[in-house]
């Protein structure tokens, strides 16, 4: 049967997907930077006989082609870039890259795919259909490496009718996974603010134009594009993370700087909430005698996953690993380049449990302490391989 043969294959594979595991994770890299991890993971192909060609110059894809007849195509995607974080784990594998983590588990996706390459790869005299293994980088930087990777005809030649993909999530319990259909993560904008006044003594206000006072109150009203414009029912973010006025406790500086995010899950009320923040915050500067430079570096778009595509993966990652493994998920805001996929392609993103509670693997990613049960090396290879061959007709 179809699941045991997988889940053996999976067994059999595990502790090399660990070993690979580790050593990704030792050797980290910047977005745009991975040029190690690209040359790890065509070294690899390579080993399986899984001829690749390489795109958006450190990302590499792969093709696996059954060997029975069909012309079916589905694309298997994990990211391969690390993040500017100084690890504090004390493990054989910590990071010997200083100020430099995989600490949102790209390792784990980019070894976990190698492994299920190898399920399917040893498995292809028997199944029908294609399977393009995309290594992906610059997950976690503008513009986005799936973007680059688009552009330059990932989903093309062979065309995917789908798209799969997997992230880590130390919330849930290694063994389990999490999904959500339809709308499941946020587009993200970075908002650049600097309002210009005219510094001066504190003791004297009467003769300055306070860019402080200024950017208090368009801190103040831009709440009302979330509160008082968005439609209730959408979910809307806005929120300030850095304010910077270089004055003094009598000084009034010349200018303020903030920066900040906006996140939502519809692209034209994106659009039109980025149209209503910048003439409000100029309005505000002008109308207080001061001006505004507001800038919107526009993010990912919001992710969708495809109901139908989502349904069945769901139903078949239940037959695989049983009900009581697979959790239904909320909307989450925080934003994922594998956004760009679904927004071209139907695409399904599911979480995979990396977590243990009694072992203290709890610490969330994009934090130093981050780090996975690797039990869940097993499940993250086996599953993947298993619902690609569903969604291929086998």
């Amino acid at each position: 049967m179809l699941i045991e043969k997988i889940k053996l294959a999976a067994k059999e594979i595990h502790e090399g997907v660990i070993a690979n595991r580790r050593h990704l994770h030792a050797h980290p890299e910047l977005s745009f930077e991975e040029y190690e991890t690209s040359a790890f993971v065509q070294e690899q192909l390579k080993a399986m006989q899984i001829p690749f060609e390489k795109m958006a110059n450190t990302g590499v894809v792969g093709i696996i082609k059954g060997e029975k007849p069909s012309d079916k195509v589905i694309a298997l995607r994990a990211d391969m870039d690390a993040l500017p974080i100084e690890e504090a784990n004390d493990v054989p594998y910590k990071s010997t890259k200083p100020g430099v983590m995989h600490a949102c588990g790209h390792d784990v996706h980019t070894s976990s795919l190698l492994g299920t390459a190898k399920i399917l790869n040893d498995l292809k005299n028997e199944f029908g259909g294609t399977i393009k293994l995309i290594f992906q980088p610059a997950e976690e930087r503008l513009p986005g490496g799936a973007n680059l990777m688009i552009k330059e005809g990932v989903l093309e030649n062979p065309k995917p009718s789908a798209v799969l993909g997997q992230h880590v999530m130390p919330l849930i319990e290694a063994g389990k996974i999490g999904i959500r259909p339809g709308k499941y993560m946020a587009s993200t904008d970075e908002l650049y603010v600097t309002v210009k006044g005219k510094g001066g003594h504190g003791a004297q206000p009467q003769q300055n134009i306070d860019p402080v006072v200024i950017m208090a109150h368009m801190i103040t009203a831009l709440q009302q594009i979330v509160s008082r414009n968005a439609d209730p029912r959408l979910p809307s973010v806005l929120s300030f993370g850095k304010v910077i006025a270089n004055g003094a406790t009598n000084v009034i500086p010349n200018e303020v700087y903030l920066e900040g995010t906006f996140r939502t899950l519809n692209e034209d009320w994106r659009a039109e909430a980025h149209q209503k923040m910048k003439k409000m915050a100029e309005s505000i500067a002008e109308g207080m005698g001061g001006s505004c430079d507001f800038r919107i570096e526009r993010g990912y778009p919001f992710l969708i996953n495809e109901e139908v595509l989502t349904a069945n993966v769901k139903s078949f990652a239940i037959d695989y690993m049983g009900k009581e493994n697979v959790i239904d998920l909320d909307i989450w805001m925080a934003a994922e380049d594998f956004a760009y996929f679904s927004q071209v392609t139907d695409a399904c993103f599911y979480r995979l449990g990396t977590g243990n509670k009694e072992r203290n693997i709890i610490s969330s990613v994009h934090t130093p302490t981050f780090d996975i049960d690797e039990k869940a090396l097993e499940l993250s290879t086996g599953l993947m391989a298993y619902l690609t061959l569903k969604q291929l007709g086998n």
